[in-house]
């Protein structure tokens, strides 16, 4: 995997220019983005050809009145109640779409876990360790960072945990 300097279209992404920052290796990837697709992560898996398992959506939840990122295989749903005991909290709900927009700097369908606006508790489901490397949103539709695992953990501070359920 070689390391890109910036995004398509100029100087990146707050994601790839987080990457870039630190050093770390990553392959960009572009597809185009239908706006009528019925799942983004899914369309991007099949444009780009890849199985869904190594897709990644990142989600926003509410636990117990803070924003928290969850990080799942886009084949599979987000599990609220692991999410919780996976940060220590009680309840989770998900985050409306506009507070998960203004913290993060991204739209939705492009929610990228990294170069966020603001620090979140993240966490990552524990499958994403067991593939050699995953793919999470640049922070643009129809664009996707490939990376190793272990490096979107180290970046993000998140913890790996079984978050994600079929």
């Amino acid at each position: 995997m070689a390391r890109n300097k910036a995004a398509q279209g100029g100087k990146g992404t707050p994601a790839t220019v987080a990457l870039t920052r630190a050093g770390a290796e990553f392959t960009l990837h572009a597809y185009s983005h239908d706006p009528d697709a019925a799942s983004y992560g899914e369309e991007a898996a099949a444009a780009l050809g890849v199985s869904a398992d190594r897709v990644f959506k990142t989600l926003l939840a509410d636990v117990d009145g803070a924003l928290t990122v969850g990080v799942v295989p886009v084949a599979g749903k987000l599990d609220l109640k692991a999410l919780a005991a996976a940060v220590g909290g009680k309840r989770a709900a998900m985050a409306d779409p506009a507070a998960a927009e203004r913290a993060t700097g991204y739209v939705v369908g492009g929610i990228s876990p990294l170069g966020q606006k603001k620090r979140l508790a993240t966490v990552v489901d524990a499958t994403a360790l067991t593939h050699p490397t995953v793919f999470v949103s640049a922070g643009r539709r129809g664009l996707e960072i490939e990376l190793a695992a272990a490096v979107l953990v180290e970046l993000t501070g998140a913890r790996t945990a079984a978050i994600g359920r079929a």
